[in-house]
């Protein structure tokens, strides 16, 4: 009878991350079939299924996340062993990068419990933190979904989905549309809106599309990657989407998006050869508790939060 080996719960770790087993043998570099009969072992092992196949992609089971806790420990304490029998020293400071995020300060914090000497990084896109990542110029990194980020070699980096977000819209307070509790895309057609600088938009493609299903081209007027200027636009009358995490205020108002069209998968990386190999399970409970931080800002989005547990399986 086979036993369970570090390869399946690399495979299982993997599938989690990717939400796709395709996706995921893609980046194991295995075919398909390969990665598919890996997973039937495991669950044959274990005695139960570890996925469930949604229109959203793998999700894990009850089981499945146990599974997944428990191999998560056992690979990050294995690469913990392996990184005390190299020779290269990583001791020193921890370079972190990341997007413009409202738990900034709190995320830094945490990190600071892992490693005392934490310094930051903040660029506009998510492709740049990806690049900083790759050339080791950062050690853990947080960032959105991109374009071509399938694309990218992540060959020693340790990827793991933090929660995948629904966009909300910033509507001044005064415009007509700011006393519905939901407004529809298609209602926002008219519209000027103000987006980050055209190349710092990680995820056009996927803008477009919903924009695209709501029968409307956006008429992008105004790009500013500056929270207060963009909030400004947006009270002076022009529309935006927001984190959901964001805060009405300031002659704005957040509102949730009639069926959520607009969701954002956002990730936590950290490189092997970092000051805190061994340790991204920690590293993912840093971001995981800074991110906890800031639900309450919006009250419509932590009830959304509450109801949809599948946007965030790896939050206790």
């Amino acid at each position: 009878m086979p036993e369970l080996e570090l390869r399946h719960l690399r495979a299982v770790r993997t599938i989690a991350e990717e939400g796709s087993v395709t996706r995921a043998a893609t980046r194991l570099g295995l075919t398909q079939p390969a990665l598919s009969a890996q997973l039937r072992t495991v669950e044959r092992l274990v005695g139960g299924q570890l996925f469930d196949r949604t229109r959203n992609g793998c999700v894990p089971t009850d089981l499945g996340r146990r599974v997944l806790g428990t191999a998560r420990l056992v690979l990050d304490e294995m690469a913990q062993l392996m990184s005390t029998t190299r020779e290269t020293d990583r001791r020193g400071p921890l370079f972190f990068g990341c997007i413009p995020i409202l738990y900034f300060a709190k995320l830094v914090e945490g990190l600071r419990e892992l490693n005392a000497d934490v310094r930051a990084e903040v660029r506009p896109s998510s492709a740049e933190i990806v690049d900083m990542l790759e050339a080791g110029q950062v050690h853990v990194a947080l960032f959105e979904f991109f374009d071509g980020m399938h694309a990218r070699d992540l060959a020693g980096i340790e990827l793991r989905k933090l929660v995948t977000e629904p966009a909300f819209v910033a509507v001044s307070e005064t415009d007509p549309l700011a006393g519905q509790e939901e407004i529809d895309l298609a209602q926002l057609a008219d519209r000027d809106w103000v987006t980050p600088p055209k190349q710092h938009i990680g995820s056009r493609t996927q803008m477009f599309q919903a924009c695209a299903d709501a029968g409307f081209v956006p008429r992008l007027t105004h790009h500013t990657g500056e929270a207060s200027m963009a909030r400004g636009l947006v009270a002076g009358g022009c529309v935006s989407f927001a984190a959901a995490p964001s805060r009405t205020g300031d002659g704005i108002v957040i509102r949730r998006l009639r069926g959520m069209p607009l969701m954002t998968d956002i990730f936590v990386a950290t490189r092997r050869d970092s000051p805190v190999a061994g340790r991204a399970h920690e590293v993912f409970a840093c971001a995981a508790d800074a991110y906890r931080s800031v639900l309450d800002r919006n009250p419509e989005y932590r009830r959304w939060w509450d109801a949809h547990p599948e946007a965030h399986p790896e939050f206790t």
